[in-house]
């Protein structure tokens, strides 16, 4: 099974000539979504009723790889923005889909989910960070999400796991960038992918309505979310393995044609591993066999990994020269940070694990 998505000619053009400035923070990030979501990827996958291009959770995964081929930083932003997308699909809570929705489409406000710590809190390896405590018919929430993309300054809506403090069954809230005691900070200092508005953010004695429920009960929720949350995530590992084997293959000329093969055997591993996630994506298989997906991310990342090095010693000297080497500098920064995308490798590694020791 493949699918490909075609970046528009404009929007392929932009970001090859702004993937470095966009890695490095020349470029500033305010830019990128408004482009991604005018060349139709945000609404990728999305359902043309809903306002969306159609298709399913798989043409979103698609176009968060093609973005990804050109620059990892501009694929990040838009994996929050389709990922908090599809938690308003999935969300029993239909009038808040209707009232986001339309300006995420479009762009003209930001959607992440720091919905990691929920995803680590379902794997049983951390505590959830936020809490809340019933005022009435409002609820006040305190706590901090650490590291959170596609925060836009100019507007943002988060999607956040809360623990009750009356020990009530935890749930998923929709936060606002103009929510009273809601902080966002100064963006973090990466080592690289700067320009994706990412930062911490800190709660103290926020006010929401219950209006602002994504789901009331997230053990069950989560869940069913998963697969899409860590799916679109292995878009971006897709892309970016793609692009490295391309360049390998350019650069495996005179002298190093004994790269051939692996060049070749890794190609082949990267298309059996995108089919494989792409028919448990369509299954739903995921949705109640976490470990598969699991394994099928580490499997990327090590793609990832492989493909890189691969592009490096076809490349040779000119990889490590400044001028020619500054785009395949950035891939070996981008793909630095695949096994720390949250979940990161080690946490999915523990979470398996933990399920081998419970067999």
């Amino acid at each position: 099974m493949s699918v490909r998505a075609t970046l528009p000619a404009a929007c392929a053009e932009w970001l090859a000539q702004a993937a470095d400035g966009i890695d490095t923070g020349i470029e500033p990030a305010s830019i990128i979504l408004p482009r991604l979501s005018g060349a139709g990827l945000v609404g990728a996958g999305v359902p043309a009723e809903a306002g969306g291009s159609g298709g399913d959770i798989v043409d979103g995964v698609a176009a968060i790889s093609a973005v990804a081929q050109e620059s990892m930083a501009s694929a990040f932003v838009l994996w929050g923005q389709r990922t908090y997308i599809e938690y308003l699909l999935q969300s029993p809570n239909r009038e808040l889909e209707g009232r986001y929705l339309p300006d995420l489409l479009e762009g003209r406000i930001a959607g992440a989910t720091a919905l990691s710590n929920a995803m680590k809190f379902l794997a049983g390896l951390e505590p959830l960070q936020i809490t809340a405590r019933q005022d009435g018919d409002t609820l006040v929430l305190d706590g901090k999400m650490p590291w959170v993309t596609n925060l836009r300054p100019a507007g943002f809506h988060v999607a956040a796991a809360v623990d009750r403090a009356d020990g009530g069954p935890a749930f998923i809230i929709s936060l606002a960038h103009d929510d009273e005691g809601l902080v966002r900070s100064a963006d973090l200092e990466l080592i690289g992918m700067r320009s994706s508005d990412t930062a911490a953010v800190t709660l103290t004695g926020v006010r929401v309505g219950r209006d602002r429920i994504l789901a009331e009960k997230a053990v069950d929720w989560l869940p069913r979310v998963r697969p899409a949350f860590v799916g679109l995530q292995c878009g971006m590992s897709i892309g970016l393995a793609r692009r490295a084997i391309i360049e390998a293959g350019n650069a495996a000329g005179s002298g190093r044609g004994v790269l051939g093969e692996p060049i070749a055997e890794v190609q082949n591993l990267l298309d059996r591993t995108e089919a494989r996630l792409f028919a448990g994506l369509r299954s739903r298989e995921f949705e109640v066999d976490a470990a598969s997906l699991f394994e099928l991310r580490i499997e990327l990342a090590d793609i990832v990994a492989e493909a890189v090095s691969l592009e490096l010693q076809a490349a040779g000297g000119r990889a490590y020269l400044a001028r020619s080497g500054r785009d395949f500098a950035r891939r070996w920064r981008e793909a630095a940070f695949v096994p720390l995308i949250t979940p990161s490798l080690v946490q999915l590694k523990s979470a398996l694990q933990q399920k081998l020791k419970a067999a």
